[in-house]
Parts: structure tokens; sequence; C-alpha cells
């Protein structure tokens, strides 16, 4: 027990170093845009997916700004995936089918097998151009953002593009302002600071390109994934491609507004990721492939975010068991110690990264919410262990894993 401790701690104080080595990176350290500053270019026909279910509140925003990217025209193509929905999806899509004849063309998914994996797994037998990108519906794209992600595709090592994600609704409530410090330090800390180290940025799903030729080769969308996003970055890697992240491609979400929801989606991540880890992890770091050692242990180190919560309640649980019953009192003093420094010194991690990101975005006011996300922290640790537990409950009595949708909460149009 004490050594399960001491273990845990370690693990804890290498994600406690990865926080601050990321945000000094960030700070002090050059930074890698190499394709952002493309702009005249031969530009290759795209194809972009727009995954849809439900989506009568906000599909006509996504599709309408679609319309308006600066792309040479003719050369690109939307495909909104409507898969299944029972709304008035339907209907909004084919009216700008008639409206702008030619430059978009419906895919609508009366049945099959739930996810958007699955959807997106459908729809590919209308792709058939080279770079495709991916969007959910609940974004808005800038005018000049589907250049930026079809860019990095002028170098072929280059598989997957991500962009980074900015919250539109931020000023409704705390929590979409908790959730727009947290989006802020995971991408303008976290994936660029991989990107300028050579790790491993993380495709996101949305926002977001694959080479057809690269997803072919790996085998396509895998619509047994809850998070097909994490499953084709590793399975990207692990086959040799290249995923690049654009800082400065930025696109627009709407991010959960009531903690019911939020809880909801944390949950669907964490079984995602989890299940990543178990599929991937060791195939990682002991198998032969071409990734660097560095993308191997940031690869592993990434893949085990999500396993850290149950892990850290674990933690406190063997720590105070072992104190109290007497065994080891020293060493159980000591675990705990490191365990209750980890609350400090873990989240004061998270919390440099986050004021840094806030910092570089130039809207220094928002650091004063950053006491306000130890309760974000704490929803989420406990939410994502309920989740790991859900998880091996539901692979113990063969449950089939469930895909839950993200509410959303736009006015529809």
């Amino acid at each position: 027990m004490i050594y399960v401790l001491y273990f845990i701690v370690f693990l804890i104080c290498v994600y406690t170093a990865r926080h601050y080595w990321f945000t000094l990176n960030r700070l002090f350290a050059f930074q890698r845009h190499p394709y952002i500053d493309i702009d005249t270019a031969s530009w290759p026909l795209v194809t972009v997916l727009v995954a849809a279910h439900n989506e009568e509140k906000v599909i006509s925003n996504i599709l309408g700004a679609l319309m308006t990217v600066r792309y040479p025209e003719g050369q690109m193509l939307v495909i909104p995936v409507n898969d299944r929905s029972t709304d008035g999806t339907r209907a909004i899509i084919d009216d700008f089918v008639e409206r702008f004849p030619g430059r978009i063309q419906p895919f609508h998914r009366a049945a099959g097998k739930g996810g958007k994996a699955a959807a997106l797994k459908d729809a590919m037998e209308l792709a058939t151009t080279e770079v495709i990108l991916i969007f959910d519906a609940d974004y808005i794209p800038g005018a000049g953002l589907v250049k930026q992600l079809v860019a990095p595709f002028f170098d072929p090592e280059v598989g997957g593009v991500m962009g980074r994600v900015v919250p539109l609704n931020v000023g409704t409530n705390l929590l979409t302002r908790l959730l727009d410090l947290e989006r802020t330090g995971g991408y303008q800390v976290d994936q660029q600071a991989r990107m300028n180290l050579r790790l491993v940025p993380q495709h996101g799903g949305t926002v977001a390109g694959v080479r057809l030729s690269a997803l072919r080769e790996i085998g396509g969308w895998n619509d047994q994934s809850l998070t097909e996003d994490t499953d084709l970055t590793y399975r990207l890697l692990l086959h040799g491609w290249k995923t690049v992240y654009q800082n400065r491609s930025e696109c627009y979400e709407e991010v959960p507004e009531t903690w019911a929801v939020r809880i909801r989606q944390i949950m669907r991540w964490a079984k995602g990721h989890n299940q990543a880890m178990v599929t991937y992890g060791l195939r990682l770091l002991l198998g032969k492939h071409r990734a660097t050692l560095r993308e191997r242990i940031d690869g592993a180190l990434l893949l085990g975010v999500y396993a850290m919560a149950p892990v850290t309640l674990l933690g406190w649980a063997l720590a105070l068991a072992v104190f109290f019953r007497g065994v080891a009192p020293l060493h159980g003093v000591i675990a705990m110690f490191s365990l209750t420094a980890y609350a400090a010194l873990g989240n004061l991690a998270a919390f440099f990264e986050i004021a840094a990101a806030a910092r570089l975005d130039g809207t220094r006011k928002r650091i004063c919410l950053l006491p306000f996300l130890i309760l974000g922290f704490a929803v989420s640790i406990f939410s994502v262990s309920r989740a790991a537990l859900s998880q091996i409950f539901d692979l113990v009595t063969g449950a089939e894993l469930h895909w839950d949708k993200t509410e959303r909460f736009r006015k529809v149009l």
C-alpha cells in the first residue's frame, strides 16, 4: 500500500511539472506557427463535413458562415451530415441546398449506429477530396479559417490539423466564464506548447482537418469510439503521420450553460479518453512504430489525463487509511501531506497555466475568476471518477457504449 501511494505521488508530481513546463515554454520559448502565413497558393479541392444531430438551433449559423469563407470558388464542397435528426435540422439544410446550388451536398442519415464517428464513417462515401475538414454544428468559422486549416496539408507528413476553439457564449453565467478559462489554458498553452516542443498536439474532432489517404491508411473512422478525435490522434501517430495545431486559427463554439450538461460532457470525454488509453497506451510506449521517444512519453501522459482523477481520489483514500490504521504512520503522514500538496501545487500549476493564457490573450481581467476554478476542478474530478467507475461496471456487465449529445442553448432562428 505504501508503494502504491508513492507511485501515485510520483505521477502527480510528473503532471504538475508538465503543467509548469508547458506554461514556461509558451511564455518564453520560440513559438512554432509554420503554416499560418500561407495565403497565396494553388488551393486544393476540399470537403467540409458538418456533424449534425438534432441541431435546428445552430445549423443555420455554421452553414451561413461557411458560405461566406474566403476560398476559391468551386474548390469547396460542404456536406452537412444530418445524423437521424428528429427536429427541423433536415428542413434547414435542404433550404440552404436550394439557396446555394452546387455548394452544399446533404447527407441525410435515417438509420444506423449512433454516434458522431459512425455518422462520419457513413458520410465518407461522398468525400472524394484529399483534404477533409470537420466541424460540429454549433461552431462558427471565420472567413479565413478554411485556408488556415488547409495550409498545413501542403506538407506531405501532415495527416491531421487542429485549430483553436474559443467559446462564443462566455458572458452567459459563471460556468461559461470558467469554461472559457479552461479552453484558454488548454489551447493557448497546452496545445501550442506541444506544437512548439514537437510532442503530440491532439486532434480535436472539430475545427479540424484530416488527409483522406491518411484516414484510409489507418482504417477510417472508428465507430466503436466515444471520442473519435482522441482515437484518430493516436492512430495517426502510430502510423507515422503528424498532427499540426494552428493556434491562430480560431473558431467559435457554444459551451455548456448548465452544470448537468457539463457533467455529461466531461463523462463522455473521460470514457472515450480512457477507452483510447486502454487501446493504445502499451502499443504507443512499447510497440514498433515511427513515433519519437518524446512523442511516446507525451502521448502516454496525454492518454492518462482523465485517469488521474480517480487515481488522486484513490491516493487520498489510501493515505488516510494508512495513517488512521497506524500502519507505517510516518509514511502515511508523508503520503498524505504530499497528496495535500498536490491540491495546492497541482492546482496552482493549472492556475499558473490559465493565468498565462489569459495574459497571452490580452484579457488579464479574467484572472480574477481563477479562485472559482476550484469549483470547476471539484466537479471535474468527481465526474471523471464517476465515469471511470461506470466504465468498469459497463465492462463487467457487457453494457454497450452510449454516446451523449451535448445540449444546445441557442435560440432557433
